[in-house]
């Protein structure tokens, strides 16, 4: 993993894309995720319901993984109840969940009704795209541990065609942060109602645009810029405020302090 925790977005993203394609292929030689990828090809062929897939924890695991799901791993009862939802029955779980990662993975895996029944499993481009989609989660994931801003535009790049909506953006919380900084709307914004929310993005963007690269691309500099810009402010401010309890300490006058 390249190290970029403490760069600028900028430049941090920059590394980024230009050794992503090598940093992919260290994580799918790396003996953890090459083991994971293999079993995975192997043993998905013969999970015919949702519930043999929960039952096998190792591709359970992995699915999940796949989907940026690894801080749910445990509800494995909820992710059940997800998967055996009617995607037609609009009070089914799948349906009423905002988190929309569910609702991805309700989809791609395509069990059948009750979750019997999956013809997905048995296509080898399938299961190649799953593991695709495996390693991509993982680079993302290192990342936006590293630097939350580059995790937010590797993610939103990566969804950016599948949004419909304004209300897509709002339903992931570094989604709506992209999309608040990059339009320039302030913070205080998502303070507010969530149809007011989405009222002022469908204002400043045209969401059907959202297919060309360039204006994913376009959107991308500008929360770039404007994410730069804020940290340096950041880093000012804490500076200024430590310098000045510095030398209050040194004079024994009180420290000042830091007001948000």
């Amino acid at each position: 993993m390249i190290p970029i925790s403490g760069l600028s977005t900028n430049v941090a993203l920059k590394l980024v894309d230009a050794t992503r394609d090598k940093q992919i292929e260290v994580l799918n030689t790396a003996p953890e995720h090459a083991r994971g990828s293999s079993e995975f090809r192997e043993r998905i062929a013969g999970i015919e319901t949702v519930k043999q897939l929960i039952d096998d924890r190792d591709l359970y695991d992995f699915v999940m993984k796949a989907f940026g799901l690894e801080d749910q791993i445990f509800g494995m009862a909820l992710v059940r109840k997800i998967l055996e939802s009617d995607a037609e029955d609009r009070n089914s779980l799948v349906n009423r969940l905002r988190d929309p990662r569910f609702g991805e993975m309700f989809e791609v895996m395509g069990f059948d009704a009750k979750g019997v029944g999956n013809t997905n499993v048995v296509d080898p481009a399938w299961r190649e795209q799953m593991v695709d989609r495996y390693l991509e989660a993982q680079f993302i994931g290192d990342q936006a541990e590293q630097n939350s801003n580059v995790g937010i535009v590797l993610e939103f790049r990566r969804k950016a065609a599948t949004i419909e909506k304004p209300l897509d953006f709002l339903k992931d919380k570094g989604m709506a942060k992209f999309i608040r900084r990059a339009l320039g709307l302030p913070e205080e914004i998502a303070q507010a109602n969530i149809d007011r929310q989405a009222d002022l993005i469908a204002s400043r963007l045209d969401i059907t645009k959202l297919g060309d690269p360039k204006e994913v691309d376009k959107l991308v500099r500008k929360f770039v810029a404007l994410s730069d810009a804020f940290d340096s402010q950041q880093l000012m401010q804490s500076a200024t405020v430590q310098m000045m309890r510095s030398a209050a300490n040194m004079r024994g006058y009180p420290a000042p302090v830091a007001l948000d």
